[in-house]
């Protein structure tokens, strides 16, 4: 046996080299031989067909006059294959640009192979050439999608942001440096849950477990510290990154800014209170009137009949009765209508739907419109803005009025469901809402009351009240007989 682990015992020497030639020849990469004196001894068929050179072209020619001076320049490959000659190492391999006459360019990668004899000492050096266009073509494109998803995620106007398994940042983008004001080293290896708002930390922590098990998150909305402090509310949405395997090596987070939508919201439900305000404007009235003329029906009294002491004393109570009632209108109207804060504060549902019938009971009571309320009375407190939650309930309520023009019943029940929630419902016994209108009704400007008489944002507006205490609302309703429309709140604590 030789060293190519060929047996020569049964082969003559002429098909041995006529097999060895066979073998060369069909390797599909381009093969030149070279002896000492750099020229070539064989040149396979894969090179004479890419290079478009016949066997006497090439077979005894100096490597010089096989490729061209810019190759041979760039490559330095006479240089590399005296060193092969010389230290008997071969060379790696490295990348080379070809062009054959009246071709496109090619990129080849190619390698120098010592070949030795049984002493050691190097006969002969192999070069080996592997056309690679297609794979470089293929790895610029890839290079050019890179350049372009990262020109993208940087160009990005909301937060971009790749995480490991367990949550750790590996990528910031722009965007993100801007609104929370750190840049990417300044994050890069920490756990995304170390800016977001303290109160928020554990729901953070509880997405990311769920994630890094496989399970999908779709929108949160998270308050999100920024270097100065300041806590910007970010709607958050999560994606999974999966190898081919399917188990997940990282989470893809994007987040949008909220401040500018929550100062236009704040803006708008403080206009949609005005607007309440109005409507309700002469029950209000008429209610504030009553104890008004009943302290002064009282004070006249008083002045009248000085010396009957139990009478003075009665007024005196009448009057006094008669101006806390008005105050505390006074006072549950203002709170009404001032602007939210945005702070969440420990909130009972019954209490706040209460002080809403306070606003607008009597002007529902002129409406010829019987009120029932069936509230649970163990509803447990929840953290809430409770101005808001006022504003969610009064809009349905005036929603409701406005479907009962001829007077009716409106039963307003609280409770707990199995999974914790508190669950208020509102229904009516007005005209009902027809089927091709049920799934509109949320939307904004969306009405069915003449123009002049409603906007079209009272329940849109309650919609995002709801949403935004992480809740949610169902509508149910037959055209004559009335609507029910279903809260569910979550008992945050």
């Amino acid at each position: 046996m030789n060293s190519t682990g060929l047996d020569k015992t049964h082969l003559s020497e002429g098909k041995y080299e006529r097999l060895c030639m066979m073998i060369f020849s069909c390797i599909p990469s381009s093969l030149l031989m070279f002896d000492r004196k750099l020229r070539v001894l064989i040149a396979n068929k894969n090179f004479l067909e890419k290079s478009r050179r016949t066997e006497r072209e090439t077979i005894g020619k100096h490597v010089d006059d096989i490729f061209p001076s810019v190759i041979l320049q760039y490559t330095r490959l006479a240089e590399r294959l005296r060193r092969v000659f010389e230290t008997g190492v071969g060379d790696r391999g490295r990348e080379m640009y070809y062009r054959s006459p009246g071709l496109q360019s090619r990129v080849y990668f190619y390698s120098l192979t010592p070949l030795k004899d049984d002493q050691g000492i190097v006969e002969n050096v192999l070069l080996i050439m592997d056309d690679i266009t297609q794979q470089v073509s293929l790895r610029e494109k890839v290079r050019q999608t890179e350049r372009h998803l990262a020109g993208v995620v940087e160009s990005a106007n909301d937060i971009v942001t790749s995480l490991d398994s367990i949550g750790m940042i590996t990528t910031w983008n722009n965007a993100a440096e801007k609104i929370s004001g750190y840049i990417d080293r300044e994050l890069v290896g920490k756990p995304l849950i170390t800016i977001c708002a303290d109160a928020q930390k554990p729901t953070l922590a509880s997405i990311i477990e769920n994630l890094s098990r496989g399970e999908t998150v779709k929108h949160i909305e998270l308050g999100l510290k920024t270097k100065t402090g300041k806590i910007i509310p970010i709607s958050w949405s999560f994606a999974l990154m999966k190898d081919d395997l399917q188990t997940v090596v990282g989470i893809v987070g994007v987040g949008q800014d909220l401040t500018e939508r929550r100062e236009l919201e704040a803006q708008l439900f403080h206009s949609a209170k005005l607007a309440s305000l109005g409507v309700m404007a002469g029950g209000i009235a008429h209610e504030i009137r009553n104890p008004l003329g009943i302290s002064s029906a009282a004070a006249q009294i008083l002045l009248e009949c000085q010396e009957n002491e139990s009478l003075r004393k009665e007024c005196a109570e009448k009057i006094y009765l008669g101006i806390k009632r008005a105050s505390r209108i006074i006072e549950e109207l203002l709170k009404f209508a001032r602007p939210s804060d945005g702070r969440s504060e420990p909130t009972n549902v019954n209490d706040a739907i209460m002080e809403t019938f306070t606003l607008i009971e009597k002007q529902l009571l002129l409406m010829r419109i019987e009120i029932k309320k069936n509230l649970y009375p163990y509803i447990p407190i929840m953290k809430a803005e409770k101005n808001l939650l006022q504003q969610a309930f009064l809009n349905i309520i005036l929603n409701a009025a406005n479907a009962m023009p001829d007077g009716g019943t409106l039963t307003i029940t609280t409770s707990i469901n199995r999974n914790d929630r508190i669950v208020i419902v509102f229904e009516d016994t007005g005209c009902g809402i027809p089927i091709e209108n049920v799934d509109k009704i949320f939307d904004p400007f969306f009405t069915t009351m003449p123009v002049g008489k409603g906007t079209g944002l009272g329940l849109s507006i309650t919609y995002s009240i709801i949403r935004q205490h992480e809740g949610t609302i169902q509508v149910e309703s037959t055209v004559g007989k009335g609507s029910a429309f279903t809260i569910q709140l979550p008992v945050k604590k």
